[in-house]
């Protein structure tokens, strides 16, 4: 076995200014002798294992976890199965929670289980608090170096375990879990100039509609579907979002009312300012919903198909009753109308020529009958007899 020498960084304090050795003649100080410490103990394979392996203590804790289930199936014993909560690896910010702010944590990352979230079945909830209860406990703490704040931190365990497991207020905290919160804030609705195919419309609101669709009373919730789609199924998605029901509530919301106060005015008061908080956020959500399907009926690509096959349809069945083979074309229409424009033209001149062509005559006439009657004058004039009045009688 090859020897090491471990230095240890020793720093001794000074002695006081008034310090004196002792005069007593009795007293002898014994000569220092070498003494060889061999390491030794459970503490330090586990380290020498991890040095030589090159591993953090992270890679070793899991290692060895492996190694036990592993001795364990190999021995014939039945291997715990942890149901795939695993062990989440643990922030900075969990061990900086203070369990009087225990509305404000996020109880699933609290217990390792932010993958699961409200998918999380009470199974995995007690597996996951049983480990972190062997990790955290102030018991298994006690006498070890290290942060002082464990024993905050185990308080805002049992308090997630509390929330959790108790149905009514596991849902309050499903409402306005903060991880979905935030993502709801993220969501960038696309307008119609980002919605190139249903592909791109699918990935913009299939995740969205699918997180909202766990708030449903009703089940199974419809969601997008595919873009081939008959006009029922589409027709049914959107009819069923327009009316959603949600079971979203915000009683967890709630602004806590003082334990040592006696006045119950100040309870009233509390009380209905709660319940319109909760009035108020309900409304909006609704309208968030609604926002969000309008949005996603405007830019629906299959919506644009129906509605095109709709309008051939119709055009078909019109071309049908009136005999053709096919929809007139619009060059066709727009040539039938100019020859209708053309004749209307060529009838309203050939009436003006005539109306001009009778005036004319009417015109000529009445020359013609003046002409007669001077001419008639000047003969009666000329021959001095009678008048061309009394002649004409």
């Amino acid at each position: 076995m090859s020897m090491r020498t471990i230095t240890l960084p020793v720093q001794l304090q000074p002695l006081p200014e008034n310090w004196e050795a002792s005069t007593s003649k009795g007293t002898k100080l014994s000569a220092p002798t070498a003494v060889t410490l061999l390491p030794y103990g459970h503490e330090y394979s586990h380290h020498a294992a991890r040095i030589h392996h090159q591993r953090t203590f992270e890679e070793h804790d899991a290692y060895l976890s492996l190694k036990t289930a592993q001795d364990a199936a190999a021995n014939g014993a039945e291997v715990e199965d942890d149901l795939g909560v695993g062990d989440e690896e643990e922030g900075i910010e969990l061990s900086t929670l203070d369990p009087k702010e225990w509305k404000k944590q996020d109880h699933y990352k609290v217990l390792g289980l932010s993958k699961f979230r409200y998918k999380a079945t009470q199974d995995q909830i007690k597996i996951a608090h049983r480990k972190k209860v062997l990790k955290h406990h102030p018991d298994k703490k006690a006498g070890q170096a290290g942060d002082s704040n464990d024993d905050a931190f185990f308080k805002c365990i049992q308090k997630a375990m509390e929330v959790l497991s108790n149905p009514e207020k596991r849902r309050q905290f499903d409402s306005v879990d903060p991880y979905y919160e935030a993502l709801e804030e993220e969501d960038d609705i696309p307008d119609a100039r980002q919605i190139k195919t249903f592909k791109n419309f699918k990935k913009a609101y299939g995740k969205i509609l699918e997180r909202e669709a766990r708030f449903s009373k009703v089940t199974p919730v419809p969601m997008l579907g595919e873009e081939d789609a008959v006009k029922d199924a589409v027709e049914g998605f959107y009819d069923f979002w327009y009316n959603f029901d949600s079971w979203r509530s915000f009683e967890y919301l709630d602004k806590e009312i003082n334990e040592g106060s006696d006045n119950r005015d100040d309870k009233r008061y509390t009380e209905k300012k709660n319940k319109t908080e909760r009035a108020r956020r309900k409304k909006e959500d609704i309208a968030r919903v609604r926002q969000l399907v309008d949005a996603a009926l405007a830019v629906d690509p299959r919506i644009k198909r129906i509605k095109a096959e709709e309008k051939a349809t119709r055009a078909a069945k019109k071309a049908g009753r009136s005999g053709a083979a096919t929809p007139v074309s619009a060059a066709a229409k727009a040539e039938e109308e100019k020859k209708k424009k053309e004749a209307e033209e060529a009838k309203k001149k050939a009436e003006e020529d005539e109306k001009e062509g009778k005036k004319k005559d009417k015109a000529a006439a009445a020359n013609a009958a003046k002409k007669a009657r001077r001419a008639a004058r000047a003969a009666a004039e000329a021959s001095g007899t009678a008048t061309p009045a009394s002649e004409a009688t």
